[in-house]
């Protein structure tokens, strides 16, 4: 083996090293891009199904549907654990609220919610 050969291999190995410890460094940070990304998706995804259950809440207290019936319509769309208040006047208001924990067992928490507001319907008569 000549000089020349032994040298590009040296030079291979050595590149080769370095490929490894670059990928070690960046590892990590690739890591928790993805804990976030993740993380984000799991709150986007809570907010929406706040802001349905309010959707559908209002609805339903706008057509004069019972309380009982709003907070079991409302806590069918909504994240587990989520909480629903209903404010009732000449307009309807239904708040979801719900605390989401994006990164399981991690000690970080979340607060999403949403509001929907509605007329009553005139047939809808007294409170429900």
């Amino acid at each position: 083996m000549s000089t020349a050969d032994r040298g590009r291999r040296a030079g291979v190995s050595r590149e080769a090293g370095m490929v490894t410890a670059e990928t070690a460094v960046v590892l990590p940070v690739l890591l928790l891009v993805l804990a976030a990304a993740v993380s984000a998706v799991v709150v986007v995804g809570a907010q929406l199904r706040c802001v349905d259950a309010a959707r559908e809440g209002a609805r339903a207290a706008a057509r004069g549907e019972p309380v009982a019936t709003v907070h079991e319509l409302a806590a069918q769309a909504a994240p587990d654990g989520a909480t629903t208040e209903l404010d009732v006047g000449e307009t309807v208001r239904v708040t979801v609220a719900a605390t989401v924990e994006p990164l399981g067992p991690l000690p970080w928490r979340v607060e999403v919610s949403a509001t929907a507001t509605g007329l009553r319907e005139p047939a809808a008569g007294g409170s429900p």
